[in-house]
């Protein structure tokens, strides 16, 4: 089988094929032996029936046309790896001769993914949050802490947010009373809004022995407003307890206040390095992605939404339900599912193409090194031989798959060496200060690990 590739305008090719008759003859053969499976002829065993029998039962012309629609796909799919034709689409094929005998040729006509050229991604800004942590942050957290295992005391002072009152409240509409709104001896939390956000507005900076009476809107439409005395009766603050080593020891497993410090600050470096540096990932492909100003082939949309889709379903089935079952609960239709993932498809094609602008403008090789890595990390993953795995790859002709791939993650840390990372107060940031220490290492490779089984969906290349 010989094949060529022509580029045409509209960012599709024309791929050409032509197979020599003794090849195609195989074909042939094969479009008999399926058709021996599929007819009853007498002195004959179903799928015995040998090929003389057949033409002279049937003429070659039917095998002929089965060969044809079997072989062409295959034909085609094996020139598009051989040219390593990156395509989008079902191709159009038009057979060009042999439709009746002889040798047999072919165009296929196919979009492909287009390339783009991008400007200013070695001059992107990404804010992220703060990766350090403070001694403030430790106080905050401890402050949570003693707020959680403080208790309520009579405070001779106004109430505020937090704290709790005891009052008689009285609510009526149209001057009826109204029974849950109606109570004595109450205990409310100032700034909860679990009543009406009145009741909040009118107990701040309330002292005991008040009466307060005020009207508030009734939370459904269309109803008359409701009416409210309070009467305060004790304004309780929050009395925290002392931060000792007594204390800690009781509410935490740590002996010492300096042990529960040191734990609290641990933490809290893990969170912000961890959220530091996905945030970093996820802001810098974000703007990257805003670089290409080209429109996205709608094949490429169509492909990635109807991956998405299957991929929800697929969890969905794990979760044993199905996926119009979904929907049906949460009152959506296909087309509003459709459209929901339409915007974050359209971003990742986006941030696909800018990744592989970067590669070819900067000129990022792919090295045997490289390939030596991915495929020893696939072998770990599903505990196989490298040397198996390598060769899997290379029977479904995923090579240049998996090269494109090493080529998108080397670009993406080219593109991270290079941007400046500024924290929410626009001060510039270390990237010293995003490395985790050694014993927040393990940790983070968990997390990261994470965040990319689960927030992260390749991009497709289409049919192929």
């Amino acid at each position: 089988m010989k094949s060529t590739v022509e580029p045409l305008e509209g960012n599709k090719v024309k791929v050409s094929v032509e197979v020599d008759a003794e090849e195609f003859e195989k074909a042939i053969d094969a479009a008999f032996r399926t058709l021996a499976k599929q007819v009853n002829i007498r002195g004959f065993r179903r799928g015995k029936v040998p090929r003389r029998i057949l033409e002279a039962q049937f003429g070659g012309d039917m095998a002929r046309q089965q060969a044809l629609q079997d072989a062409l796909p295959e034909y085609y799919a094996q020139a598009v790896r051989d040219n390593e034709v990156d395509v989008i689409a079902p191709p159009e094929i038009d057979i060009t001769v042999g439709a009746e005998q002889g040798p047999v040729g072919f165009d296929a006509v196919v979009e492909v993914r287009p390339s783009v050229t991008i400007t200013g991604y070695a001059e992107l800004e990404v804010s992220i949050p703060r990766p350090e942590t403070t001694e403030e942050d430790v106080d905050d957290r401890i402050d949570q802490m003693r707020g959680q295992h403080g208790e309520f005391a009579a405070a001779d002072r106004a109430a505020a947010d937090g704290d709790q009152v005891l009052v008689d409240i009285a609510g009526s509409q149209n001057g009826e009373p109204i029974e849950g709104l109606t109570a004595e001896d109450y205990q409310y939390e100032v700034g909860s809004g679990t009543v009406v956000a009145e009741i909040d507005e009118n107990l701040r900076g309330a002292k005991a022995g008040d009466v307060i009476t005020f009207t508030a809107a009734h939370p459904e439409e269309g109803e008359d407003e409701l009416s409210f005395t309070l009467t305060v009766k004790e304004v309780r603050g929050s009395v925290l307890p002392e931060v000792t080593d007594a204390w800690v020891a009781e509410v935490s497993e740590h002996a010492s206040v300096d042990a529960l410090r040191s734990e609290i600050k641990r933490q809290i470096s893990r969170q912000r390095l961890v959220a530091a540096n996905q945030a970093l990932h996820e802001r810098s492909a974000e703007a990257l992605a805003n670089l290409v100003t080209d429109e996205v082939p709608e094949a490429m949309i169509d492909s990635e939404v109807s991956a998405r889709v299957q991929n929800l379903a697929g969890r969905l089935r794990q979760q044993k339900i199905e996926l119009g079952r979904f929907l049906e609960l949460t009152g959506q239709s296909p087309k509003d599912l459709v459209a929901q993932y339409r915007e974050p498809a359209t971003q990742a094609i986006r941030m696909d193409l800018a990744l592989r602008a970067v590669g070819e403008q900067e000129a990022i090789e792919v090295s045997d090194e490289d390939l030596d890595k991915f495929f020893d990390s696939q072998a770990q993953q599903f505990s196989q031989p490298t040397s198996d795995i390598r060769d899997a790859y290379q029977r479904a002709g995923q090579m240049s798959a998996v090269r494109s791939e090493i080529k998108k993650s080397k670009a993406l840390e080219w593109v991270l060496e290079h941007v400046n990372i500024v924290d929410e107060d626009g001060s510039l940031v270390d990237r010293g200060a995003l490395v985790f220490p050694s014993d927040l290492a393990g940790e983070h490779d968990h997390d990261h690990d994470h965040h990319n089984d689960h927030d992260e969906t390749p991009v497709r290349t289409g049919e192929e």
